[in-house]
């Protein structure tokens, strides 16, 4: 299964620590984290829907061969170790493939990771329209000759963490521990009152 292959190279890709690009090292500037997007039946959705609850958000594409499967291994374990706190975030996997990533192959990516982690995607130009707001940059990258639905996606990566009203908290760089990650989300709970449970 090739969900199962990415998780082994997600695991192979984390035990030496890469380096992360240097776009992940400081908060993006103007970010504005609003979107309008479709989870896997088709509905729309978009950062009001999460109101009152955290938002962990990752961009990338179901096709990636390290970067994409490395990240989800490890929204997967800061899930885990948030214990019953994880009912208060909400994990999203936003795809800049929508050509080839529909909704469905979302739900079955992400839920190969772990079930409470949603995938969204849309049209080209909402999916560009949500990583302009996020300041995230991506593009296909096809060696010549290839066939037209044969490339990869160069894409930033990283964590952004949205607060429960939907304002931008922090930025983790890429490969950041997940328990660094957890961390720090305990302490936005902390301090961020009146928060609501699903």
């Amino acid at each position: 299964m090739r969900f199962a292959a990415l998780a082994l190279a997600a695991l192979l890709f984390s035990l030496p620590a890469l380096p992360a690009p240097a776009d992940d090292d400081e908060p993006p500037v103007g970010l504005v984290p609003r979107y309008l997007l479709r989870d896997a039946n088709g509905r729309a959705v978009t950062e009001g829907d999460f109101r009152g609850r955290f938002q962990l958000v990752a961009f990338g594409y179901t096709y990636c061969p390290d970067v994409c499967p490395t990240t989800l291994v490890e929204v997967a374990d800061v899930l885990k170790r948030l214990g019953d706190d994880a009912a208060r975030l909400q994990a999203i996997f936003v795809s800049v493939d929508p050509e080839r990533d529909a909704t469905g192959t979302l739900k079955d990516y992400t839920a190969f990771f772990d079930p409470r982690i949603i995938g969204l995607t849309a049209s080209p130009e909402l999916v560009k329209a949500a990583a302009d707001r996020f300041k995230v940059r991506y593009g296909k990258v096809r060696e010549p000759g290839a066939p037209a639905d044969q490339y990869s996606v160069d894409h930033s990566a990283g964590l952004y963490l949205l607060g429960p009203d939907g304002g931008f908290l922090h930025k983790f760089a890429y490969q950041t521990p997940p328990a660094d990650v957890a961390t720090r989300i305990r302490d936005y709970m902390a301090v961020v009152k009146g928060l609501r449970r699903p």
